[in-house]
């Protein structure tokens, strides 16, 4: 009865030790410890009833007798219990202290954070002081300023940029259908000293402040005009550049025309020419245009809409009988009409933005038709080379304003056209190395 008792009273020390380490320990020292200590104290709480559950007796004999059983020594043990501490006043002692130190690293790890989060806030107030005191100075230097000084090339770069923007409006003033009136001619030679006895300008176009680009597909070369039309300078290409438009102020694309079909991007950058990124077409490349970061390329039978990054975005317009009859083409300034031009068919198709067909113009007067080009005004011009006439069409492509110089190109009919809004007038390849320049009133 005696031992039972005792065995009770080991087993409940057991338990409430574990509570009490449960409760008041492992909610504030750290996991591993908790898990130590409670290891601890359950090992030796199950020692002790162990040792009072174990019979006293042990069959030696049978023992020695077991398979691959070996023991030099059995102790009793009734005494082997003799030497556990029962002391629970001595654990419970070693408990609180251990719970002290705990508390006391708490309590240093807390002060130790608190401390460099004040740091930290008094630091940053102290760099976002010192930067607002620097913007606050900046400020206040520029609105003491009251001008910028004598500088030229900003007042340069304003006017450009004015102007460009006031082309642009044109169209929103109603100015796409006025007609066009030359007043006066003049021929410029645009070759140079490595050219041979042929060219083929296939395609120009001019920047806002009046540069010209000329893509020539024989000599493999594009040419910066200046605004007397003298060239200034050069680039050589790796395929036959073909057409050629306008992206920024600055940069245009032109297609390189070889086994493989390429969209060479160049830039303009103080009157030099400076090839930039290329990416490849999987067809032909008979027109290009652009507007607002789309490039629209016809490829003799179709007509797609690309990202300027070169990722094919859709195909707007195919010939319906699948015939060569999508040639070059132009865009709007507003966006929502594109040109197209049938050298074959000798025709004029206007599309809406979605590539419906809206009109279709033919006239006697244009007679193969090889390039368009539309003013930043949204003046619709067309050149025929067999007819050798230049025709302004209103905007929605259905009628004919004016035709001009009819019968005045000798052998060699209109090969590319483009207008300049800086000079007012309109520029036309011709010839070997030829472009006629026509001032507008």
């Amino acid at each position: 009865m005696k031992e039972l008792k005792q065995r009770n009273v080991y087993k409940i020390v057991r338990r409430v030790t574990q509570r009490h380490i449960t409760n008041n320990f492992l909610g504030i020292m750290p996991r591993r410890a908790a898990a130590c200590l409670g290891e601890q104290t359950r090992r030796l709480g199950d020692q002790m009833v162990d040792a009072e559950s174990t019979p006293r007796t042990i069959d030696v004999v049978k023992l020695r007798g077991s398979r691959n059983f070996q023991c030099n020594k059995v102790n009793n043990i009734t005494e082997l219990s003799k030497t556990l501490s029962t002391d629970l006043q001595e654990l419970s002692v070693r408990l609180e202290t251990l719970m002290e130190e705990i508390k006391s690293l708490l309590s240093r790890h807390k002060a130790s954070v608190q401390s460099l989060n004040r740091t930290y806030r008094e630091h940053m107030d102290f760099v976002i002081e010192r930067i607002s005191v620097n913007i606050n100075t900046t400020l206040d230097e520029h609105e003491n300023s009251n001008t910028i000084g004598d500088c030229k090339e900003l007042c340069f770069i304003t006017s450009m940029k004015c102007k460009y923007i006031i082309q642009q409006a044109f169209t929103v003033l109603g100015k796409s259908d006025q007609r066009l009136t030359l007043q006066g001619e003049f021929n410029r030679n645009v070759s140079i000293r490595s050219d041979s006895q042929t060219s083929g300008i296939s395609g120009m176009c001019v920047l806002p402040d009046g540069l010209i680009l000329i893509a020539d597909s024989v000599t493999k070369t594009v040419r910066l005009l200046n605004q007397q039309y003298e060239v200034v300078s050069h680039c050589d290409v790796i395929s036959c550049p073909g057409v050629i438009c306008q992206i920024t102020p600055s940069k245009a694309a032109v297609a390189l025309i070889g086994h493989t079909v390429w969209v060479q991007f160049i830039t303009v950058t103080e009157r030099q020419i400076v090839p930039s990124r290329t990416f490849q077409l999987e067809h032909t490349c008979t027109g290009i245009a652009h507007h607002q970061g789309d490039l629209f390329i016809s490829s003799g039978f179709e007509l797609y809409k690309y990202a300027l990054s070169g990722r094919q975005m859709c195909r707007l317009y195919e010939d319906p009988l699948g015939e060569l009859t999508v040639d070059k083409c132009a865009v709007s300034p507003s966006g929502d009409k594109l040109y197209i031009i049938s050298c074959s068919k000798n025709t004029l198709l206007t599309l809406a933005r979605d590539g419906n067909t809206l009109a279709k113009y033919t006239d006697q007067e244009l007679l193969h038709p090889l390039d368009l080009h539309v003013t930043p005004a949204g003046q619709v011009l067309v050149c025929g080379w067999r007819s050798q006439t230049i025709l302004q069409v209103d905007c929605k492509g259905e009628r004919k304003l004016a035709t001009f110089a009819q019968n005045v190109w000798d052998a060699w009919g209109p090969q590319a056209v483009c207008y300049s809004s800086t000079a007012s007038c309109i520029i036309v390849a011709q010839g070997v190395f030829n472009i006629l320049v026509y001032r507008v009133k």
